[in-house]
């Protein structure tokens, strides 16, 4: 077998009752006598092999070299080539002598049930797994050390330090960017990040605010700063859900603050349907 047609294969009589008869148990095989100096065979067995690629694996095509096979050939009393013979549940069922054209070769086929199999989809590339922000920010360093005139990396740069948590240097990268990357959605997303890290500096742990939340509902104040911890540690359908709550409670809540917590978060959250579904919740709510 080939890449180019895995279902034609070279057969003999060393292997032929694996190759042929214990196969045809699962597929059918079609056996094609043939000889180099044989004018129709030249004929009829580029056809054979192109219904072999066509059907998929429907049969499997053994290709037998008489002259090579001399002994293989006596086996089955070849009197002439082209000869093609099936075989099904290691039992020669049919064949036919001589070069037939392809309409009657389908209809073959089609009498003993032999139809295409349907190609398998191509499997799904595995998603590479999510770059280590530490490392990132190591490469990223030697491509801005190489290329200090690229702003562009600096921004890839600031966006990485964000993810570590290291706000100030990310910050003073973000305000040296000249005023057309500042302006990018990557700068404005790294913006609206450094703003929720700022909310956290000096914020209770997760962990209490959780508890906070549990005991009174109604602490917005909590569910801001939960809200928060949740977006920064990339957990963004439950910080938008914390910040989508304190909407329905109260939208006024510090001037409306729960409306500018999503619209900020909205920012951050890379998600995209994930935003357009809170984006119509949050409308639902104020209009």
């Amino acid at each position: 077998m080939t890449p180019a047609n895995p279902y034609v294969f070279d057969a003999g009589l060393a292997g032929f009752e694996q190759d042929v008869l214990l196969k045809s148990r699962e597929t059918p095989v079609l056996v094609d006598f043939w000889a180099t100096w044989c004018g129709p065979c030249k004929t009829l067995g580029p056809v054979l092999e192109k219904l072999a690629a066509e059907f998929n694996g429907g049969f499997l095509l053994a290709k037998v070299d008489v002259d090579k096979e001399q002994q293989l050939a006596g086996y089955f009393q070849i009197k002439s080539v082209p000869t093609v013979m099936l075989v099904k549940d290691g039992q020669i069922v049919d064949g036919f002598p001589g070069a037939l054209p392809e309409g009657q070769l389908r209809q073959f086929l089609a009498h003993h049930g032999i139809t295409a199999k349907e190609a398998e989809a191509p499997a799904e590339p595995e998603a590479a797994p999510p770059a280590d922000p530490h490392a990132e920010v190591v490469r990223l360093r030697a491509a801005v050390q190489a290329e200090p005139d690229k702003d562009e990396l600096k921004l890839d740069l600031a966006l990485a330090l964000l993810r570590t948590g290291a706000a100030a240097e990310a910050e003073a990268l973000l305000d040296a960017l000249p005023a057309n990357l500042a302006q990018d959605d990557r700068a404005l997303r790294g913006r609206a990040r450094l703003a929720f890290l700022a909310l956290l500096k000096d914020a209770p742990p997760a962990e209490a605010l959780a508890r906070a939340v549990e005991a009174d509902p109604a602490d917005l104040r909590a569910r801001h700063l939960l809200g928060a911890h949740a977006i920064v540690a990339g957990r963004w359908q439950d910080g938008l859900e914390q910040f989508l709550e304190m909407l329905r409670r109260d939208r006024g809540f510090e001037d409306g603050l729960p409306r500018r917590a999503l619209i900020d978060a909205f920012r951050v959250v890379e998600d995209e349907d994930l935003v357009g579904a809170y984006r119509r919740k949050m409308a639902s709510l104020l209009f």
